[in-house]
């Protein structure tokens, strides 16, 4: 018998918590879902996940531009109306941090649906943001992975590059497989056995001093990834996208994941195989060290990036 363990117990929201909908300021408490709702009953809503970081230079947003504009992006995909100023997102975004006193935040802003229980798009949309303090989702120590026997949805099933809140029904049930086999995390194959992400991050490998990374068409495209290969043309690491294999990957010197709630987390085995490079030596560390030196805004990376 399989037992599925509540994993998550956090308290995203208390009595004092503002979200911002629809142009306003509510109590996160008092707020109420349709229960008629299209998005609700189909999984047909957009989302975004992004960071503040506590720099130096106060509460940065990181890549609030890129954020929305993908938040745009899937919901035009997914013929659900945008019809919000992204410019007005991000400074409603700064002030919800500031009213919820946040300074190190996660932000979720989600496009939703009201009433409607066709299978046509809606005419009408909400827009939702809200915070929460919450640390490197993987945590921080490297992750055990095992090898998900779910794919990654067919590209001709959906936008796949969409973030749509529908999509993740995969990757709860690739999660949910890998912790009752007792690993930290899964990776999805995509349709041709190819290795494609985690259920919210992507993968890069480590071989003979090159990175790895599988190419857009099966998997989210990540804005941490496209950082990353942006910092490797910084730091003159060869990057290379191509398909990648289960056993390329089992042959790798090291491995990691990236993602906006994981950070860059090194991987320490896949299934039974360990990586045999000690990770603070590898690439992906090096990687890693430079991604929380450019979110905290310690070196200017931004002008490369």
């Amino acid at each position: 018998m399989n037992i599925i363990h509540t994993w998550n117990h956090m308290q995203y929201y208390d009595s004092n918590t503002v979200l911002y909908l629809n142009g306003q300021f509510i109590k996160s408490a008092e707020t109420k879902t349709d229960l008629y709702g299209q998005s609700l009953h189909y999984g047909y809503a957009v989302f975004e996940g992004i960071r503040a970081y506590n720099t130096h230079n106060g509460t940065r947003i990181f890549k609030a531009k890129e954020h929305f504009d993908r938040l745009q992006r899937s919901a035009e995909l997914m013929h659900i109306p945008f019809p919000y100023d992204k410019d007005d997102l991000i400074r409603q975004t700064y002030k919800l941090l500031k009213k919820n006193n946040l300074k190190d935040a996660y932000i979720r802003p989600l496009v939703y649906c009201g009433q409607n229980m066709s299978l046509s798009p809606s005419a009408a949309s909400s827009i939702m943001i809200c915070a929460w303090e919450w640390g490197a989702y993987l945590g921080n120590k490297l992750v055990r992975v095992g090898m998900s026997s779910y794919q990654r949805p067919n590209p001709k099933s959906t936008h796949v590059e969409a973030k749509a809140s529908g999509h993740y029904v995969n990757s709860i049930l690739a999660t949910a497989e890998a912790k009752n086999n007792g690993y930290d995390e899964a990776l999805l194959l995509d349709m041709h056995n190819n290795i494609a992400e985690a259920p919210g991050a992507n993968i890069f490998i480590e071989k003979s001093g090159k990175l790895y990374t599988p190419p857009l068409g099966s998997i989210l495209a990540g804005i941490t990834r496209a950082t990353v290969i942006k910092l490797c043309k910084t730091l003159d690491i060869e990057c290379v996208e191509k398909n990648l294999t289960v056993e390329e990957l089992k042959d790798a010197d090291s491995a990691f994941f990236c993602g906006t709630a994981a950070e860059i987390i090194g991987i320490e085995s896949v299934d039974d195989t360990v990586f045999p490079a000690v990770w603070t030596e590898t690439l992906g560390a090096t990687i890693q060290r430079t991604y929380k030196a450019l979110v905290l805004e310690k070196q200017n990376y931004e002008v490369i990036i």
